[in-house]
């Protein structure tokens, strides 16, 4: 659990970098009252900003001044190369081959470097926190206290926006976003339930709690780009298994129909990991009351998002 003070402190310090974004109804009915954290709105489009931030404003400037660098999909990637260019300081990136070419071309407009690798390999780079070649400051995507630190801020947000929440659920990736969010709740509220999000076609925390241990599974790789993977970090299986009410898994088909809702009804623009705890608590799995899903990023590519709004499921 991430300490309140911690979370408080990282809220001080990226306060001239990451926003306040809004908490919004969700104009549709719905089994419950949904509430949207919209952190797609952040500057670089996804709540990444958020740690990233966090976890550079504590290291001094000599240490940054020889370059930070991180393994992501795309949105910490852009966290990372937004405040190095804030800061005056080279970044380098390790993306997996296929990754969204709107995240892509967002980091090289940032001015970081662009590093592919196979899949498998770009994802084993999160256990070494290393890369042969690479030197400087590795900012984790999610498994680093300051980075969760960061993210709890979201948490910090919601609780004085909507004191009587009744649950949160937030998509989970590795895990350091709903880590951060719980902790602050766990503090301030907590009876307020807060919940992982993933999709169907790559859930290993569910699958892990099923086991009751981190557990390895088949994934597909689909247009939901920021959450899912082979398996989750040992560290984090623990922090969740202390931290959540639960993880609510929703069908690939569920996920598109929840982007393209967003867009529709509160012309919100989400990526598919930024809808997917809307389509759990659309369905209902999230219980009744008033249900605040994090809207975490909105980096999705266009023909993607135009696949969706057309009423399909992007291959």
């Amino acid at each position: 659990m991430i300490p309140l003070e911690d979370i408080r402190a990282a809220r001080r310090r990226i306060a001239g970098a990451a926003i306040r974004t809004p908490l919004v109804r969700l104009n549709a009915d719905a089994p419950a009252e949904i509430w949207l954290k919209l952190e797609n709105l952040q500057p670089i489009g996804s709540f990444k900003i958020r740690g990233a931030s966090n976890k550079m404003a504590q290291v001094p400037r000599e240490e940054l001044a020889r370059g930070v660098w991180t393994a992501s999909a795309g949105n910490m990637a852009q966290g990372v190369a937004w405040n190095a260019r804030r800061l005056g300081v080279p970044c380098t990136v390790v993306v997996p081959e296929g990754a969204p070419a709107t995240k892509i071309k967002a980091v090289e407009r940032l001015g970081g470097t662009v590093v592919p690798v196979p899949h498998d390999e770009w994802f084993d780079t999160f256990r070494t926190h290393k890369r042969e070649g690479i030197d400087g400051l590795f900012v984790h995507a999610f498994s680093d206290d300051a980075v969760m630190a960061g993210n709890g801020t979201i948490g910090l947000e919601v609780l004085e926006d909507l004191p009587d929440v009744d649950a949160i659920v937030v998509p989970f990736g590795g895990g350091g976003l709903v880590a951060g969010i719980a902790s602050a709740v766990r503090a301030l509220r907590p009876k307020a339930k807060v919940y992982a999000a993933e999709v169907a076609t790559s859930a290993p925390l569910q699958a892990s709690l099923a086991k009751g241990r981190p557990t390895e599974i088949e994934h597909r790789r689909t247009f939901v780009d920021g959450i899912g993977g082979p398996r989750v970090f040992p560290e984090m299986f623990a922090l969740a298994k202390e931290l959540l009410d639960g993880v609510i898994v929703s069908p690939l088909e569920e996920v598109a129909a929840a982007v393209r809702l967003l867009a529709e009804r509160n012309r919100v623009v989400a990526e598919g990991a930024g809808a997917t705890g809307v389509a759990g608590a659309f369905a209902g799995k999230a219980g009744i009351g008033k249900v605040v899903c994090i809207v975490s990023g909105g980096n999705i590519d266009a023909a993607t998002l135009a696949t969706i709004l057309q009423g399909s499921v992007p291959a």
